[in-house]
Parts: structure tokens; sequence; C-alpha cells
């Protein structure tokens, strides 16, 4: 069947408003400089390009990101990263910091309040259409789709949904809709999640995803302001309120718009985030980072290429199932199942085994790591063993209910200052 959607008429008439506030205080120490959104993702991007790279795949070329906590690198990130846009053609990237509104002292008090304090800026553009995305998931999904399939259908407004098992379900939104695919019912991170009739053992899962009409957002937004207690979120407090109110709220199913398998992660957990990162090593991931025709655009690090040396007969590198980012050296060692971002230096004896090394790090002679997530700018002392014993891992480092390691510089007693290689034109970011 072919597509219904009409980018020249419906995207252009769209604004994307990305929330990318969030603390992500389950990422724990990953979070503790940067925000959620900017924590990198396999091997060279960020976890807020997917949303911007679906923005643009899908014809929506005016942005707004609304920024809060630790927001530095998000902002050094859109700003050097993002110059595909071009202003000169009417492309919008604007990066709306949190405003502490004079009558009010408080910062956004919830993702609806985000949208609400910012209307002023964001109606300036007269967009006759808004979708609202969340900064801080992993997936490919084509807008214009879900853009078209709101129109026909005449909704005041429209939810992105996806199917996840009853235990996830508790960490989402979660709908019940009718054959037409109306919404009928929606509960916010209930504690037993509602089945899907015919699928005892799935829910349909709010993804974070609307699309408004953009006069019913106002409308929607100045009631929550006055309602008394809400909590000024979409899903706990607008969602509901609208389907009570007898508004048309539409689901939208994730495989109608999807770009390859159907694939959308909430990387909201430590493990969460190192097992998305594992599936991209997959023959045939589900994700599929490396498809031309849908690419996920990011800033590249400038620098040369990957390098592995080779000393001798009992030298040479082994490696197997892995991404290996530019800048990186390795000499005469076995990196298996691993993501090594760029301008890493494996020095020579070394053996990982299931690694998540962020960019910057410096690993020492005669190290094994298993199962480990190193941050940014790590110095892993020669001869460390991570990943081997969890018990004496947990003396020093950081392991989840899963089992991976986690370690950042603090751990390690290291400043967070670092010399970048002299190739770099632009600092490469540590935060």
């Amino acid at each position: 069947m072919p597509s219904a959607r009409y980018v020249s008429r419906l995207t252009r008439q769209t604004q994307a408003l990305i929330l990318a506030g969030g603390r992500g205080t389950r990422l724990e120490m990953l979070t503790n400089w940067r925000a959620k959104p900017a924590v990198p993702f396999g091997g060279q991007f960020r976890i807020i390009d997917f949303a911007l790279s679906n923005c643009l795949h899908s014809g929506i070329r005016r942005i707004a990101v609304l920024t809060q906590y630790k927001s530095h690198s998000l902002i050094r990130h859109l700003m050097v990263g993002w110059k595909k846009l071009n202003t000169d053609h009417g492309d919008i990237l604007d990066i709306i910091p949190a405003q502490q509104w004079l009558e009010d002292e408080t910062w956004y008090q919830g993702t609806a309040d985000a949208v609400f304090q910012s209307l002023d800026i964001i109606e300036a553009y007269g967009h006759k259409y808004t979708i609202i995305l969340a900064g801080d998931h992993i997936y490919k999904m084509d807008y214009g789709e879900m853009l078209a399939e709101h129109v026909r259908s005449g909704a005041d407004m429209t939810v992105a949904c996806n199917t996840v098992g009853l235990d996830e379900a508790r960490s989402f939104g979660v709908m019940q809709v009718d054959d037409a695919n109306w919404i009928r019912g929606f509960s916010e991170k209930p504690d037993q999640p509602e089945p899907i009739p015919q699928d005892p053992e799935h829910a349909l899962a709010s993804m974070g995803i609307y699309v408004f009409n953009s006069d019913f957002l106002r409308a929607a937004l100045e009631a929550d302001a006055r309602a008394t207690g809400s909590s000024h979120d979409f899903g706990k407090d607008i969602i509901p309120r609208s389907i009570n109110s007898g508004h048309r709220i539409l689901a939208f199913p994730l495989e109608r718009a999807a770009q390859g398998q159907p694939y959308w992660r909430d990387v909201g957990t430590l493990d969460a985030l190192y097992e998305a990162n594992m599936e991209l090593l997959s023959d045939e991931p589900r994700l599929n980072v490396h498809a031309s025709e849908w690419p996920i655009f990011t800033y590249p690090v400038q620098g040369p290429p990957a390098k592995f040396t080779d000393h001798g007969p009992r030298g040479g590198c082994t490696i197997v199932d892995s991404i290996i980012g530019n800048g990186c050296i390795v000499s005469d060692s076995s990196v298996v199942r691993s993501l090594v971002f760029n301008d890493c230096r494996i020095h020579n004896d070394c053996e990982l085994e299931g690694a998540l090394i962020h960019a910057s790090c410096e690993i020492g002679q005669g190290s094994r790591l298993k199962n480990v997530l190193l941050d940014n700018g790590c110095i892993v002392p020669p001869g460390s063993i991570i990943g081997h014993d969890h018990a004496r891992d947990a003396e020093c480092f950081h392991v989840t209910e899963n089992g991976l390691v986690v370690v950042n510089r603090e751990m390690l007693g290291q400043e967070r200052r670092y010399q970048p290689p002299d190739y770099c034109h632009i600092p490469p970011q540590l935060d």
C-alpha cells in the first residue's frame, strides 16, 4: 500500500518539540555531569541524535529542544553537530533552556509544564501541528506517517504506541483502545497494567510521542495550568483529562511507521543502555545503524582511522563482533563483542569482552575487562582486572543487578581535565 503522507503539506506545517530536560537518575553516574539525551550510544552517537534524525528524515525541519538539567554538553553537541539544519532555507533548531517566570520561582514541574512555559516562543512560528518527542529514546520512525493518520482521522491528539511485556509496561503509560484505535483508557506507570484483550501477556504502551493540533495543545495546557493538584505531565494529566472530556485521542502503532524492524528502547537504566548497545553487534540487529536508507546523523568526531598493531610472533590483534571508533589504537590485544568509541588507546596484551568503552579512554597493558562500561576519559591502570570478580569490583566500582560493572573517572581517582589529541580542532566532550 502506498504511503499516505504528504511532506510538503503536513510536515512543513509541523514543529517538533524535543523534551530533553530530564535528569535520567536511573542512569546514575552517567548523568552526574550530563543530561540523559546527551549520553553516548552506539560507538559515536548521542541518544538525542535518534529523535533529531527521525525529524530530518520525516521532513520536519523546524525543531525546538527544551533543556533543563546539566545541559551544557547537550547544547554544545547541538550547536557543533547539528549544523545540517539550514536557516537560510527556513530550517530552525531552537534551543530553549528552562526559564523561571517572574511570578514563579520554580523550574519545569513536568513535561506539560515545560511546553506551557515555552508556549510564547513555540507559537511565534505559527505551526498548525505540533509533535512532541522524548529526547531519550532509541528508535527509527517516520513521523510523517503518524501525522498523515492524525489528520485523516480528525483526531485532536495522537499518541504513538508500542506493544511491550506486562512487566515492562509498569514503566510506561498504558492505554486501552477500541477497534478503530481510539484511546478509551490511559494509566501512567500502573502497578497492574491492563493487558491487550487478545494478548494477556502484553500491554499497549505510550512511546512518549504526541501529535497535537496546535490550538488544542494550547487549550489543554492552559486548562492543566489552572487545574488544582495537577502534576503537569502529559501522561499523568493531559491525556487522561482529554479522554475524560470527550476529546478524540488516537493511538498510532509504531509498526506502521518503523524503518526496518519495529524497534524502540527506553534506555533508562544502566542495564538497558548496555544491552541496547550490545544488540548493535549482532549479524542482523533490529536497530541497524549502518542502514544507508535511514542513517542516524551526529557530529562525527574528526580524526584518523582506527589502527591495529602487531609486534611479533606473540602479538597481533583479535577483533571479533566489535565496533571500533576512529582515532583508536589497539596494540596486540583481543577485543570481543565490544564497542569502543573514538580516541581510545588499548595497550598490548589486553583482553576486552562485552566492553562498552566511551570516548578517550586508555586501557593499560595486561588489563582484563569483561562486561564493563567505562565512561569517557577513564585511564585504567596496567594489569587491571575488572568484571571477573563482582564482590571485588563492588568495593571500587558500581555493579548493576545484571552484573554490569560501571566505571568512571571519579572511581579511578582521576580528575575531569583531559588533554585532547593534537588533531582535535574541537576538544572531545568528557561530560
